[in-house]
């Protein structure tokens, strides 16, 4: 599809106004609003993205990162490739399509582009984190928490516990403890076809790294997979290789 409109949603404090002229240059128009564009464009980093990404799910509107933060994994363009956003004029770019979760806490239900982790509150003692699959117990682990994330996720909070790195198109759950007490852990991936549910007491829960206020002593969150998807336009059609490569190899070389 060719993009003739966009919606421009920029970083607070962040400077678009070079993204802005090369949208002009090229007769792209921007939107009041996004269901009126054909896509969003976010300048800033992951977070920019993570933000915007839930409402561009929610109106159905894919969605072009352009990376002004410093690792930005999510986002496909850098801000010194600006000359590339000529193939949104022609359709010339691919579309990677990216599972949300969905995350039902007390009687909310949140999305997730990344993750929900259950966590320990500072000042508690270490809880039990239990993770079940349907009514089967899997998991019983005494620890600092629990990340359940997306494929999209696997390359944030679950890489930095010792998660796997997961290529971003894949439907799954992936499940990795934080510090656990044991000899013995290993992270786990599940098929996104039936809920997983964590439970523990006097801990804390956040979503794509936004914590939720809850004043429940035990906390149980269901995660089930969304209806919703994120959609993001890779203009070059290799970013996640590139980024793994680029942003997490070569800085151990």
């Amino acid at each position: 599809m060719k993009i003739n409109k966009v919606f421009v949603v920029n970083k607070t404090g962040e400077d678009d106004t070079a993204v802005v002229r090369a949208l002009s240059e090229l007769d792209i128009e921007q939107a009041d609003s996004i269901t009126l564009c054909d896509t969003v464009i976010t300048v800033g980093g992951d977070g920019t993205i993570l933000e915007a990404g839930k409402e561009a799910a929610k109106a159905g509107k894919p969605l072009l990162g352009i990376n002004t933060g410093r690792l930005g994994f999510m986002a496909t363009l850098e801000k010194s490739e600006l000359h590339k956003l000529e193939r949104l004029k022609r359709g010339e770019y691919t579309v990677s399509r990216r599972m949300l979760l969905d995350i039902q806490v007390g009687d909310k239900t949140y999305n997730a582009i990344n993750d929900v982790v259950l966590h320990r509150e500072s000042s508690s003692r270490l809880p039990d984190f239990m993770l079940f699959r349907e009514s089967a117990e899997v998991i019983r682990v005494r620890g600092d928490g629990i990340i359940v994330s997306t494929a999209t996720g696997s390359t944030a909070y679950s890489l930095s516990a010792g998660g796997p790195i997961i290529e971003p198109q894949l439907e799954c759950f992936l499940v990795t403890a934080l510090s656990p007490h044991t000899l013995f852990n290993r992270a786990m991936v599940f098929s996104p076809d039936k809920p997983l549910t964590v439970c523990a007491e006097n801990v804390s829960v956040s979503v794509d790294g936004v914590s939720l206020k809850d004043d429940e002593i035990t906390v149980s969150a269901l995660v089930t997979k969304s209806d919703r998807y994120l959609n993001l336009i890779d203009i070059d059609g290799n970013s996640f290789y590139d980024s793994v490569h680029n942003k997490l190899m070569k800085p151990l070389k």
